[in-house]
């Protein structure tokens, strides 16, 4: 009989009061038995893998988020890796911040804590189950997962046998929980448990981040959709550009890091343009791009103003051409999701001031936008990528899922 929100919350908090006192030795060996689980359990996993890509298959999913939610041996292998590495990090759980001496004598420090009780409600990517998991119980909070109807045989699965891992190495297998109902009506109900869940991180596209965030009354932690730029300046080495570009548009195109959008200063569109054109079409991209960057290379097609903001996640780029840096920044800003925006100059000054006016998570200088992950920022793994500015902004790992108290030694000292 399946559980109620209600058992489903009062179960997690129930675990998240022996999780915050586990010692790191203890939660790391549970990871590296969690890791073991998903590796000897593979056939078990892609088994039901199988059953959600039929489903998608039947369904006409896009090639992109069928390929999210593929599981392999290899992806399997990965999850269990990212596990190790969580494992591997330092243990950010009762690290004491500051201590200082008042004048009456009190020391008041703060102390880094577990968040608690987290909820993350996601979309067909199986791979976050793991992630969500590992960075969560490394942290000492309970987590409850509420993943998309396309992913559901898939993550059963997976919490089944990440389940069975902490209960054999003697842990409360309610750390971690998954809503299996799939209506919309629970998922409303479960941005609405604040009397259990302490906050809510929603991992998916635009639409259900925008639902969560207008309809939660747990607090929130905003992931964002990635529209994500990368400008040529006139200063930049073009074969660089290219191979940048080439990467970070096609290395993965349903992913919220690909780039979307290329800004190019008109001293050079009209040589770079034809070479990244000629690179890309040997993936069949499909760009649009502005009168400007259509007279440099006629196979684009004309771009729309629901072009410059649009996140693709498919083979296809928008191209606007600028006449400065100031007027690359100005459209960046204005179109931007606040993800991850690269420059490609040679020009430090031109460096400088795209990283310091930018305004993202992630800016990167002669570097391809693939690499905003926890994984790459050596994290071990995310649970999300934020485009919020309180509390969390980034790629969050272990630090994003933790808060402060402060902690104060006195002698019998009274106010008066």
């Amino acid at each position: 009989m399946a559980l109620t929100l209600e058992q489903i919350g009062i179960q997690a908090k129930e675990a998240e009061t022996v999780l915050r006192t586990l010692g790191t030795d203890r939660k790391n060996e549970i990871l590296r038995r969690a890791a073991d689980a998903l590796i000897a359990e593979a056939e078990f996993l892609t088994a039901a893998n199988g059953k959600d890509l039929e489903a998608a298959k039947e369904n006409h999913m896009p090639p992109a988020l069928v390929d999210r939610l593929l599981l392999t041996k290899e992806r399997i292998a990965q999850m269990a890796e990212g596990l190790r590495q969580i494992a591997a990090l330092d243990d950010p759980i009762g690290e004491v911040l500051s201590m200082k001496q008042r004048p009456n004598g009190l020391l008041i420090g703060q102390k880094r804590v577990p968040l608690g009780v987290i909820g993350i409600i996601y979309e067909a990517r199986p791979n976050v189950t793991a992630d969500a998991f590992g960075l969560c119980f490394k942290t000492g909070n309970a987590v409850v997962l509420k993943g998309g109807s396309d992913a559901i045989h898939s993550n059963i699965a997976i919490v089944e046998t990440l389940r069975r891992a902490l209960a054999a190495g003697g842990i409360d297998e309610n750390a971690l929980q998954l809503i299996e109902d799939t209506s919309r009506e629970t998922v409303r109900a479960f941005m609405k448990l604040n009397r259990y869940i302490d906050v809510l991180i929603p991992r998916g596209g635009a639409g259900l981040i925008r639902t969560v965030v207008e309809n939660a009354t747990v607090p929130v932690i905003e992931t964002g959709t990635g529209n994500c730029h990368i400008y040529v300046d006139e200063s930049a080495d073009l074969s660089m550009a290219v191979n940048i570009i080439f990467n970070a548009k096609t290395q993965r195109i349903g992913v919220c890091n690909a780039c979307e959008s290329l800004v190019i200063h008109e001293a050079v569109v009209d040589k770079v343009l034809p070479m990244i054109a000629a690179r890309l079409s040997e993936k069949e991209v499909e760009i649009r791009g502005d009168e400007r960057s259509r007279q440099a290379e006629a196979s684009l097609k004309e771009a729309t103003e629901e072009d410059w903001g649009k996140e693709y996640l498919d083979y296809i780029l928008s191209v606007k051409t600028v006449s400065s840096i100031e007027e690359a920044i100005a459209h960046i800003n204005k179109y931007n999701t606040g993800h991850s925006e690269a420059i490609i100059t040679e020009s430090y000054t031109n460096a400088q001031k795209f990283l310091n006016e930018i305004d993202a998570a992630a800016v990167y200088v002669n570097a391809s936008t693939r690499f905003t992950d926890g994984f790459e920022f050596g994290f071990g793994a995310e649970i999300g990528i934020s485009t919020q500015k309180l509390h969390a902004r980034g790629p969050m790992g272990l630090l994003a899922l933790t808060s402060t108290k402060y902690i104060i030694y006195g002698n019998g000292q009274v106010r008066g």
